[in-house]
C-alpha cells in the first residue's frame, strides 16, 4: 500500500471539487481533502507505488488543464511513503 500527500495547485474548494471529481483513478483505495497553512492537502491511499505513479504521471496534468486551463500554477508537490501497517478499529 501507498500513501501520497499532495499540495494541488487549486485555488477554490470548487476548482479542488471539481479536480477530484473528474476520475476514479484504478487503484486509488480512499482519497481526503484538507487544508493546512491556508493551502489545499490531498491525501491518497493506493494499491501500490506503481498505481499511484501512473496517476501523477498520466492523468493528473490532463485534469489539472481541464478544471484550472492550460496552464495551472505548477504540479502540485507530493510526497509519497509505504504504508507499513494498516489499523483499522474493529467495530
Amino acid at each position: 500500500m501507498w500513501l501520497t500527500i499532495a499540495t494541488p495547485p487549486t485555488q477554490s474548494l470548487d476548482q479542488l471539487d471539481k479536480v477530484m471529481g473528474s476520475s476514479t483513478p484504478d487503484g486509488l483505495r480512499a482519497r481526503y481533502a484538507c487544508q493546512a497553512d491556508g493551502e489545499f492537502r490531498v491525501i491518497a491511499v493506493w494499491e501500490s507505488k506503481d498505481h499511484a505513479d501512473t496517476f501523477f504521471r498520466d492523468t493528473l496534468g490532463p485534469i489539472l488543464a481541464r478544471v484550472l486551463g492550460p496552464e495551472p500554477s505548477g504540479a502540485p508537490a507530493v510526497t509519497g511513503m509505504e504504508v507499513l501497517r494498516e489499523y483499522v478499529p474493529v467495530s
